[in-house]
C-alpha cells in the first residue's frame, strides 16, 4: 500500500501576535493612519480591546509605539480580513522597525495618560523650502481635537499641500508614551533633526515590492 502522506502542522501563532499587513485606501495615506491600526472585530474580542481602546506595539529591536485600535469594516466589493493580521501605515511601521508581512506583538494599553507637555521636533531635511509658522501650519491641525497617543522616539509625517515634513517625538511628560489632548502643550522651538540616509521613511523596502508578502510571512515565521 502506499504510504499515506503526513500532514504539515499547521504554524499556530499567540493571539497577540499579527501579522502586519498594509492599510488599505483608495485616496492614499492619510495623516489619521499615523495613529491607528485596524484589526479584525472578531480578534479585538478576543484580545478584549474595544474600538477606540489604546494598544501598545512592540516590533523589533525593542522599538514600541501605541495606536488606537479600530475595527475592519468593509466596505462594498472590499476582500475579507485575515483574522490573524493587523493593518498600518507605512509611518507606524517605520516606528516598530517592521515591514509587511513581520510579525509584532499587541496588547491593551488602557492607562495611558493624557500628556502635559510634549516635544517635537522636525527633521531638516523635510523643511527645505518651507516658510511660516510650522506649529499654526503643520502640527496644531494634526493634533487639535484628533487625541492622538504618541510614544517617545516615534516619527510622524504631516501633510499640507505639497509640503509634507516628518517630525520626531523628542520627549513626553508623562513619559514614555501619552495622549495629545486639547490641553497638551506642544513644545516645537529648537533646530531641526539632521540624520542619516538610511534613517528616512521613505526608503524602499519589501513594503515597496509587490508578489512577495505571504512568501515573506511564512520565512519569517519559520525563523
Amino acid at each position: 500500500m502506499p504510504k499515506k502522506e503526513e500532514a504539515k502542522p499547521k504554524i499556530k501563532r499567540a493571539p497577540h501576535r499579527l501579522l502586519v499587513d498594509d492599510i488599505v485606501s483608495s485616496g492614499g495615506e492619510e495623516d489619521s493612519g499615523n495613529s491607528t491600526v485596524i484589526l479584525t472585530a472578531d480578534r479585538m474580542d478576543q484580545l478584549d480591546i474595544f474600538r477606540g481602546d489604546s494598544v501598545e506595539l512592540k516590533g523589533k529591536r525593542g522599538k514600541k509605539t501605541v495606536c488606537v485600535a479600530l475595527a475592519y469594516e468593509p466596505e462594498d466589493g472590499d476582500p475579507p480580513m485575515d483574522d490573524g493580521t493587523i493593518r498600518m501605515n507605512k509611518v507606524v511601521r517605520s516606528n516598530l522597525s517592521v515591514r509587511l508581512g513581520d510579525i509584532i506583538t499587541v496588547s491593551n494599553a488602557p492607562n495611558v495618560p493624557y500628556g502635559t507637555r510634549i516635544e517635537v521636533l522636525p527633521f531638516e531635511d523635510t523643511t527645505e523650502n518651507i516658510t511660516g509658522n510650522i506649529f499654526e501650519v503643520y502640527l496644531k491641525p494634526y493634533f487639535e481635537t484628533a487625541f492622538r497617543p504618541v510614544h517617545e522616539g516615534d516619527r510622524f509625517l504631516v501633510r499640507r499641500g505639497m509640503h509634507p515634513i516628518e517630525f520626531k517625538v523628542v520627549a513626553t511628560d508623562p513619559a514614555p508614551y501619552c495622549i495629545v489632548a486639547p490641553e497638551t502643550v506642544v513644545h516645537c522651538e529648537g533646530e531641526p533633526l539632521k540624520r542619516e540616509e538610511e534613517d528616512k521613511l521613505s526608503d524602499v523596502g519589501y513594503d515597496d515590492v509587490g508578489g512577495c508578502r505571504q512568501q515573506m510571512a511564512q520565512i519569517r515565521e519559520m525563523t
